[in-house]
This record gives C-alpha cells, structure tokens and sequence, in this order.
C-alpha cells in the first residue's frame, strides 16, 4: 500500500541520517527486549490519545515522545467529544495488538482498534454492547480453549450496575453479555515524568520500541517541515539568482479537461443569504430551534416581527400549504394598518430601478377580506416600493407582484399589511430580484455567481461534503427533497448549524452547472452520516451507524432515481419531473460522488458496496468517485485505497487542509502515485496559515500544488479549492475563496490563483527543468514552473511561481518551439507575503527563442504565446 511503503521509506531515511550523523555510534549493544507502557495522559483528560513509554528496568522510564500519540479516539462530534479514556493494550497470540477503552460515562459502547506494529492502525469500532447500560474501563483477556476474545467492563447506570462480559473472535461480532461477580484488571499505575498514570504494561522485542521512536521521530521532522513558512531572509541569498528553465516538448503527456473546477457547500451562509438569490429569510416559517442553539430567537419567528396597530402574530401547522412546510404564520388583525416585518439577511439590499418578483401563499376566511399592501421600507420608515396584491383568497393560493425600488439601500425591510381585520393566514413569503444569474426564475444571485463563472469552472460539486451526509442519518441530504415546486420542498436543518430552504435545489444546481457549460458532479452520502455526529446517530450512543439494511434498498433506488433524474428520458417518471421544471433535455449527468470524509469502516463498506454494485449494474457509464477521508494519511487514507483499488473504483476523492510548509515541502506528492490505481479528484484543500485567512502566502502556496498537480494530471483529473463562499459575519470556517456582504463581493488573493489558473488551462503537459545558479535545497524549492499547451487555440502557457524574498533572473529556452507571434500577454501577482489584497496585472512580453524574464519576488505568473 502506497502509505505503507512510504512510510517505510522514511523510517529508513531516518535511520540512515541517525546512522551517518553519530559515526559508530551504531548501538551495537542494544537490549533483546525492553518494556513498553501503554497509557493516556490523565493531566490530559482523555484528549490526548494513546501513549508509549519504555524502560529497561521498570524503574526509569523514557516518554517517546514526549505527549506523542499514536492513536486517538475519533469517536463522537468534533472538538472536545472525542476522547480515549483508560486505554488497555492487548497483544493477541497472533502477535497482533487489540486495544479497547472508555469513550465516556453515558454511552453504551466502548471503542476497540487494532494494530500489526503499534504505528498503524486500523479502523476503530464502536459495538453498542450494553443498550441498558454504560461501558465503564473496558478491558481484554484471551481465552485460549474457546479461541476467543473476553472483553470485561463496569457500568454503574441504576438497575445495570456491575461487571460485566462478552466474548468476541474479531471484534466484529459479541456474544450476549453476562453480568460476572468480579474480574481482574491487566492496568497498573506508574509514574511517569513525574505524573501517575494508569495503563498496561508489556515486555517486547527492542525492535518494537526502535520502530515507535522513529515514528515519532518523523512525526517529529513533518511537523517542522509544516511549520515552514514561505518568508526568508533575503541576506543568505548573497548573489543575484538566476535560473535557466529548458522546455521538453518531446516528453508530453494529456492533462483532463477537468483540472479546474469549484466546489460549493452550504456553509457559511453560502446558500440562503447567499448564492441563492432570494431576500426573505425564513420564508416558510421552518427555523427550529434545535437547528441553531447559539442563538436564543432562533426558532419560527426568527426573522419576523409585527408593527403597528394591535396584532397578534402565531406561528400554527394545523392546515398547511404542504405536510413538507408545516409552519405557517397566523396573523389576528384588530386595526387595519398592522404589519408583518421581514429584516431579510441582514437587511434586503436594493437597486434603484430594478424590479422583485414578490410572491406569497395566503388564505383568510373572514366575510371581508381586501387585498395585501407589500412595502420595501428603511429603518426610518423611509417607503423604497410598495404595490398591492389582489384581494386575499379564502383557501391557500398564491398571490404575486412586482415591485420596482426607488432607492438603492443595502438595509431594507419587507413589509406585508393586510387591509382589513380579522384572520388572515401566510406561508412562503417571497421577494426575489429580476436580474438574476442568467435571468433564471429561483435563481442565483447574479454577481456571485458571476464572479463563480469568471473563474471558468470545469465542473460544480454539489450539494456539499459534510452538508451530504449530514448530521445523523435523518439528516442525510436527500435530493429528492430539493426538486418540485417550492412549498412542496422539505427543508431541514443544517449541520453547520442553521436552517437549509431547499430552494436552492438539485434542478438549480444542474442548471447552475448548465449556464456554466460546466460538469455537474453531485455528491451523495455512502448510507452513512458524519462520522462526527454519533450522539444523532442512536439514542444509546454509537458512532458512524448508518442506514439501517432493511431500508437500503430504498435509498439505492433513491439514487438510481436521481441519474434518471438527470439523464432519463422525458417520458420515464424521474425524467418527466425535470421536465416539468422546464429542462426537457437531459443534464447529461456523468460523474457521482459517493461518500464524503467516512470513516471506512465495515459499516461504510457494506453501503458503499451497494450503491456501487447497483449504479455500475444500470448505468456503467457513470464515473463513480469514492472516498478516503479527511487528510492525506492516516487510517480512513490507507483503508479507502484499499478498498477503491480492490474494487476497481474509477476515482476517489481526497481532501487535505494544510500549512504553507506542507505545500513547500510535499512538491512531490503525486509524482510517486502508482498510475495503475484509481485517479485522484481533489475535491477539498487550501493553504491555511496561522491567521486562518487568505493571504499572499496561502495563495502562492496554492499556485505550487497545482503547478505540481497539472505536472500529475494524469492521475489528478479534478482539483476544487475549499469553501468557496464565506458571508461576513457569518462564517463557520476560514479561509474561504470568496466572501460577500449583501452588496459586495470581496475575492481574495487566493481566488485570483484559481482564476489564473481556470482561465489558463491546458490539455497537454509538457515535461521542463529548472536549473537554479544557487542550489541550495530551502531556495531551489521555491522555485517551479508548469508548461502546458492550450489546442483549442494553440497557445503555449507556461506557470512559473517564485516564493523567495528576491526576484530571479530567468532565461526560458523555447529554442524547440515555433512562436507564432513576437509577443506574449503576461500575468502578475505578487506583493508581501502577508499582502491580503493583491491582484494580478497584465502586460506583454517580447518573445525570442531565449525568452527573458524577471520573476519578481514573491509572485505567481503566467506567460501566455502563440505557437505555430
């Protein structure tokens, strides 16, 4: 496995530096055996995660480490949910270590992982064995006769409390559990480093030991190389720089067409409040108060307020629009004159002279009943529009007008006043702009979006990652809810932790990717939710779960259905309802995500099988890309190649969040991927520095990777930076591409590189070298260029990144090539390292076979010929 042996390769170059730096000082000497104690930091309260220390003589001991571990719990929600608690390490006859230990006071599972050689390890499971009761300081025997397992442990919940057992053969499958009078415990106290801790204790080959201290070792020696950052010290490059890059046309390879594309998730108020161009929020009345307990007004009236008058404003479910929209606000009237007030998302912004598209469902079954005067009001009780609707219907119906702005504000209020008294009763109250992104009905925001497709995108991931699999398995988006006429939509909360409308939904989405004359790549979740939302999962604890295997078969099918949707004829029953939204023609669906961050775990296999087996079984044509966790190692990384290689997936998704010093220092990443196993869709990562926003640092970092990865486009078919949209003042996660206000669009310097890059795509790579006149390691990595060729236009693009403090001095041999014209465009970013605002600019440059240019300092360029 590819992890695996570059592991071990870098085990071995820590060996042999350890060699070469001490001489003879080999340890010739060292002991047979040696004694290894297995413990979690008590001073860490479980946060820590599995520890080592060794002794020769049990009296002293040595931390390897210190405080290093070599597995944590990854059980529960994120941050403080995920703990290890009295871990007890287990060598099994098979020479194989079994480990178990308490995940908390309240659940009714403990947590168990295995490990060949106390480095990797394997998935981690979590059997709810005690559904009445609490696992309690887990621990394991063998019973040698039976061949078998024995996992011991205490509950202390009232009516189970006591010991109790179960036996197992892998961890996979329990005996029923007996309640026993007593056992007796494998952990000890010992002191370490001054600190008493509780674990196990075990005597192993010194090699045991050699191994874990290397690895901490090189854990070690790539967290300093992470911690790198791009800025140096302009004073050790004593003599001007130069470079000397020579071209090698013959040594050329394809790049995908899809190298470059975006991906977006509704997180940070990227949807509703967002791209999603609707000024009304919580139209429908559906904010619940579990979907945001930050925030103590979030529940059916967040958003709304009354003025005026005497009213009484209640929110009722018992006669809805839809069972999918239950909530709806029932207004009491006692004087005519009385309003319901929207703020909108933080305020309706408008243009003077443009006209809204208001829309509501109302009934009212009082004798008299008069129409409904709509207003777009300031702060002041300034009047920016009104109109007036026709008169209130005694059954639901849906009302609508147009309304024009005679102002431009960016804090406007929607005003809805009845004009008359008595009962009136309202349901997805709407006000959209006319101009919006293609002039689409329910569509995007037209400067969002626009500012998205200057990017020239490949293809759309959608609807999201962890929005996907959502928050617990009732939570797993469901695309089925998103099509359809508005209110017949089911919205639902949001992991991120507000309210999803839905009106931005699967048909927007794939004509969102249309109007882009991009791919659309839907994501859908592998029967499985977060693997960080096991309190949602089952009401006696329990990690992944998944969707129980008596209902998989309909969410198969609800997958199956789902390419019909996008691919079916107009007359098949999934294909009509597209049709009835106005797409006759198919979307021409083509790839399908499977999966997003899972833990791989039997759970997830079993599911992910499934759908894989029935998509390849209907539709073979269709690109599935599976998944391999959240970084670029460790458990779920190694377990996900596994599987995608073993059953021949075509692609898999891989996401990594990491440092400048990472970027820097992993150049050659995708250069050792075995080209024989499935390729690589990037589908989340950014440079993150310590600020957690995007500088020029980040973004140079950025243009690196993907001048490496257009180097391995033909194992890296689709790279999409991560988020793509951020609203100020209302962000979960930073950085973000592009952030906005209601009437700003705010790019940062990162997104100029993704743009750089999408409007200079190539489909050939063209092999090149750099020889720099100063060598030295820390410099020559700052420098790397890319040269592809364009063939719809027959344009040489070559991609040059210079992270050091001075400019460089280069001479680009294009002797081997036939330039068309004398002069290239030229694009520029640059600026200092901590620069959040720069930009790039343009200019030309004469060309010549010995093409010379100046790489400023710090900066990302892109020189563009013609070539005969």
């Amino acid at each position: 496995m590819r992890f695996k042996k570059t592991f071990s390769r870098l085990l071995l170059v820590i060996g042999i530096i350890s060699y070469t730096s001490t001489q003879f000082t080999i340890r010739a000497n060292e002991p047979d055996s040696a004694y290894i104690f297995a413990y979690t930091s008590e001073a860490m309260k479980g946060g820590g995660g599995l520890f080592f220390a060794w002794s020769i003589d049990q009296a002293s001991w040595h931390q390897i480490g210190p405080e290093h571990s070599f597995v944590k719990s990854d059980y529960s929600a994120w941050g403080s949910e995920k703990r290890m608690y009295a871990p007890v390490l287990f060598q099994a006859p098979d020479g194989s270590w079994q480990c178990v230990w308490e995940l908390n006071d309240r659940d009714a599972a403990f947590a168990h992982a295995s490990s060949p050689d106390l480095v990797y390890w394997g998935p981690q499971s979590y059997p709810i064995i005690m559904p009445e009761g609490n696992c309690l300081k887990p621990d394991i025997t063998y019973d040698a006769g039976l061949k078998e397992y024995v996992v011991t442990w205490e509950s202390n919940k009232p009516g189970k409390s006591g010991v109790y057992r179960s036996t197992t053969k892998d961890f996979k499958a329990y005996s029923p559990i007996q309640k026993i009078n007593s056992r007796q415990s494998n952990k000890i106290e010992l002191l370490i480093d001054g600190a008493k801790e509780t674990g196990t204790l075990h005597r192993v080959a010194w090699s045991v030991i050699d191994k874990l201290q290397k690895a901490q070792q090189l854990a070690a020696y790539a967290g300093i190389l992470r911690n790198e950052r791009v800025a140096m010290d302009p004073a050790v490059m004593r003599t001007p720089v130069t470079a000397t890059i020579s071209l090698q046309p013959e040594k050329k390879k394809p790049i995908s067409d899809l190298l470059m594309g975006i991906f977006f998730e509704d997180i940070n108020y990227a949807a509703d409040g967002g791209l999603y161009a609707e000024l009304i929020q919580n139209r429908d009345f559906e904010y619940q108060p579990e979907e945001n307990r930050r925030d103590p007004e979030w529940d059916s009236k967040k958003a709304w307020s009354v003025k005026a008058g005497e009213i009484d404003f209640n929110i009722e479910t018992s006669s809805p629009i839809h069972e999918n929209n239950s909530h709806y606000a029932a207004l009491t009237i006692k004087q005519a004159g009385a309003a319901l007030v929207n703020e909108g998302f933080d305020g309706i912004a408008l243009k003077a002279g443009d006209k809204y598209d208001f829309s509501l469902f109302v009934r009212s079954q009082e004798a008299k009943r008069g129409k409904l005067l709509i207003r777009l009001t300031g702060k002041n009780g300034e009047v920016y529009a009104e109109a007036s609707t026709s008169t209130v219907p005694k059954e639901w119906k849906k009302l609508q007008v147009v309304i024009t702005a005679k102002q431009t504000t960016s804090d406007a209020r929607l005003e809805v006043i009845p004009q008359q008294t008595g009962r009136v009763d309202l349901d997805m109250i709407s006000l959209f702009p006319q101009k919006t992104f293609k002039g689409r009905k329910n569509g995007l925001r037209a400067d969002l979006a626009q500012v998205i497709a200057d990017m020239k995108p490949r293809f759309v991931r959608f609807p999201g990652g962890c929005v996907a699999h959502g928050n617990g398995i009732e939570n797993i988006y469901r695309w089925e809810n998103t099509i359809g006429n508005l209110e017949e939509r089911k919205p639902q909360s949001n992991l991120w932790g507000y309210h999803q409308s839905a009106g931005l939904g699967y048909f927007e989405y794939f004509q969102f990717c249309e109007d882009l004359g991009a791919e659309p790549l839907p994501v859908v979740a592998a029967g499985v939710p977060c693997q960080n939302s096991a309190k949602h999962n089952h009401p006696i604890g329990g990690q992944q779960g998944g969707i129980p295997m008596c209902e998989m078969d309909e969410y198969v099918q609800s997958i199956l259905n789902l390419i019909e949707y996008a691919n079916g004829d107009a007359k098949s029953e999934w294909g009509r309802k597209r049709a009835a939204a106005g797409h006759p023609k198919p979307f021409n669906l083509k790839y399908l995500g499977v999966g997003n961050e899972d833990l791989i775990t039997d759970v997830f296999e079993e599911r992910f099988r499934m759908i894989n087996d029935a998509i390849k079984a209907k539709y073979p044509e269709i690109i599935v890309i599976g998944t391999v966790g959240p970084f670029f190692e460790g458990t779920d990384y190694v377990e996900g190649w596994e599987l995608a290689s073993k059953i021949d997936l075509p692609m898999v998704d891989e996401h990594y969040y990491q440092s400048p010093g990472w970027f820097i220092n992993n150049q050659d990443y995708y250069d050792r991927y075995d080209r024989s196993k499935p390729q690589v869709y990037l589908g989340e990562y950014a440079a993150h520095v310590p600020s957690r926003y995007n500088n020029l640092e980040a973004a140079l970092c950025e243009a690196l990777h993907l001048i490496n990865v257009e180097r391995n486009a033909d194992i890296v078919a689709m790279t999409s930076y991560a988020p793509l949209l951020g609203k100020e003042g209302h962000t979960q996660w930073n950085p973000d591409l592009i952030y906005f206000t209601n009437t700003e669009i705010k790019p940062t310097v990162g997104y100029f590189v993704q743009k750089l890059f999408g409007e200079h795509s190539g489909n050939e790579y063209l092999t090149s070298q750099v020889k720099m006149s100063n060598n030295r390691p820390d410099i020559r990595k700052r420098v790397a260029t890319s040269f592809v060729i364009d063939q719809a236009t027959n344009d040489l693009i070559i991609k040059i990144a210079n992270l050091l403090p001075v400019s460089v001095a280069s001479t680009i041999d294009l002797s081997n090539m036939e330039p068309a014209e004398n002069q290239a465009a030229v694009y520029v970013l640059q600026g200092d390292p901590e620069d959040r605002d720069a930009r790039p600019t343009a200019s030309s440059l004469e060309v010549s076979s010995q093409l010379k240019y100046e790489l400023p300092a710090y900066s990302f360029s892109v020189i563009r010929l013609k070539i005969k």
